[in-house]
């Protein structure tokens, strides 16, 4: 399934899984989702499995949104006491739509004493007593922690989920990794089967003579990682410049947000010293899992981060917050940094990274290795300092689930095609209607992109008011300014982001070859991408930017794709 299309079943106010293997944009999927609701005038409750996933998505934990706290199992006087509660209770009261992330990290147990809270809270029988609810994960990614050695159940083993029944939207796209190699590696861990040709690709990439000098070490062990960074730290001459967290609201969200945030309470950095970036800039300088060198500290005691593309980046201090029904309840403000001579695997989720050194020989989850593998882009940027078993395994009972799952999101995708178009948009209508909100013109998107739009703007082309606003602005931003790095800068998005945007925009029918012409590079230039894509079939990208020695980024190949579609 593709993410349009699952945007277009979300939309439609269903109980929904949205999955998919990490890299294949559930997180961007959702928060267009999240953009959506909110220019409808629906606040969406978002919530996460674990402090790290709440930061990741602007939310807080399932666990503190609906009230139980550290509980996974209460008594019908624990259930009356919380939802009693005034706080909470005015929070799910007001609820509309519930978004859970990282499930796979959610116990069974969990979800539904969340479930009951609700239920009570709402003064209804139906699941999270009525709520529109969306699952966000991937179950081939770390479980739930286990207590006292108990066995924990799946969410997905949950009486609620059983009784929400969402519809699987398993996402197919792949916008991490486009290495054929890894990608065949990677989706035999999933399968469960790894045979000797994917063990031997990885056992060759022990030797890590060519790691990167700044490649960050993945531990499965917090005592390794600590270790590491306070002895490489320690090795550096020279003071240590220190950077104290600042906070604001509630103490209990203010603790959750700290315990999820990946840049540590006081931070303690030397120049030389390794450092990662924890959070997106908006500007689109660096994201979540870039790498870089302290090399200076500025008039201000900032420290001056040399990345690897060169640049010199001023690491201000930014925010992790907690929103409530639109309103900011909590706040930490910190440099958004930490060292990266290491960090945990269980950290690492939902960072992309060009390189990394790996120590999988004390791997001790299903998951951990799957995990700490598919963080990197390629093959050639893993690094292995040992490998063991556990480390190749996913949760055998996860793998039959996965069959079924991707067995449930072709047949939800088969529904939705047959659909007519009038019948979803009179769906959507309905959905945003009864949750109160404002119906933004999603009809007159579908029509748009079926070619049906009748509204234009000077010179004969389609206007951006049928568009949702992040598209709108995109298209309008590229059409006024010189070149692709402009126009990223101008949006504060990231470039590859801006040519995603172009390629939405060219699937609506809405895109012309004139919106983005003098983004393109020379004729000749054109003519050689073009002639490689005839010479491979594959429709990938990466054969086409290795076949041209990597004079072109795979941004400009994408951009000439778009043209000469």
């Amino acid at each position: 399934m593709t993410q349009a299309e699952a945007l277009t079943i979300l939309k439609t106010g269903a109980n929904a899984f949205l999955t998919g293997e990490p890299g294949s944009g559930k997180t961007h999927t959702i928060n267009t989702f999240v953009e959506w609701l909110r220019a409808c005038g629906i606040e969406p409750s978002v919530t996460a499995a674990t402090g790290i996933a709440a930061t990741h998505v602007g939310g807080m934990t399932l666990h503190s949104w609906s009230g139980i706290g550290v509980a996974d199992h209460l008594s019908a006087a624990d259930i009356d006491r919380i939802a009693g509660k005034e706080h909470v209770a005015r929070r799910l009261h007001k609820a509309k739509v519930l978004i859970i992330d990282e499930v796979s990290m959610l116990s069974a147990a969990t979800l539904e004493a969340a479930d009951a809270v609700c239920r009570e809270a709402r003064r209804s029988a139906l699941p999270f007593g009525g709520l529109q609810v969306i699952f966000v994960g991937d179950f081939f990614q770390l479980p739930p922690v286990s207590r006292g050695g108990k066995e924990v159940r799946f969410a997905y083993d949950s009486s609620t989920w059983r009784e929400l029944n969402p519809l699987v939207c398993y996402l197919g796209e792949q916008h991490r990794q486009d290495d054929d190699a890894f990608l065949g590696v990677l989706s035999a861990i999933r399968t469960g089967d790894v045979g000797e040709a994917h063990y031997e690709a990885l056992v060759a990439r022990r030797a890590v003579r060519g790691a990167p000098p700044d490649a960050p070490k993945l531990y499965s062990h917090n005592a390794d990682v600590d270790r590491l960074n306070a002895e490489a730290l320690a090795e550096l001459p020279g003071g240590v410049k220190r950077f104290r967290m600042k906070d604001s609201g509630s103490a209990q969200l203010v603790e959750s947000l700290k315990r999820g945030c990946l840049s540590p309470d006081v931070l303690e950095l030397k120049e030389g010293a390794r450092v990662m970036f924890t959070k997106n800039s908006p500007q689109g300088r660096f994201v979540n899992g870039t790498l870089g060198t302290v090399v200076a500290f500025d008039a201000a005691g900032l420290p001056l981060v040399e990345v690897r593309e060169g640049d010199t980046i001023a690491a201000e201090p930014m925010e992790w917050k907690v929103e409530e029904n639109g309103k900011v309840r909590a706040t930490v403000s910190q440099v958004p940094l930490r060292l990266a001579y290491a960090i945990t695997i269980h950290k690492s989720q939902g960072m992309s990274m060009d390189a990394a050194v790996m120590d999988l020989s004390r791997a001790f989850e299903y998951g951990q290795g799957y995990v700490a593998l598919s963080r990197v882009r390629t093959l050639a940027g893993v690094h292995l300092l040992g490998v063991n078993q556990r480390a190749l395994e996913v949760h055998p009972e996860v793998l039959e689930k996965d069959r079924q799952f991707r067995e449930y999101s072709n047949a939800t995708a088969h529904a939705f095609a047959v659909m007519p178009e009038k019948e979803v948009e009179e769906l959507q209508k309905q959905y945003v209607k009864a949750m109160g909100g404002a119906w933004m013109g999603e009809g007159k998107e579908m029509q748009s992109a079926r070619g049906r739009a009748h509204a234009k703007s000077r010179g004969g082309r389609a206007t951006a008011g049928v568009l949702p606003p992040r598209l709108a602005e995109t298209l309008q931003t590229v059409r006024d300014t010189k070149s692709l790095k402009e126009a990223a800068k101008e949006r504060g998005l990231a470039v590859s982001t801006i040519v995603s945007h172009l390629e939405e925009l060219a699937k609506a029918n809405i895109l012309q070859k004139e919106d983005f012409a003098h983004l393109l590079p020379k004729r000749h230039e054109l003519d050689e991408i073009n002639e490689a894509f005839k010479a491979d079939e594959s429709g990938k990208l990466a054969p086409i930017f290795h076949a041209l020695g990597g004079r072109h980024s795979y941004e400009i190949i994408r951009l000439a794709r778009l043209a000469s579609a």
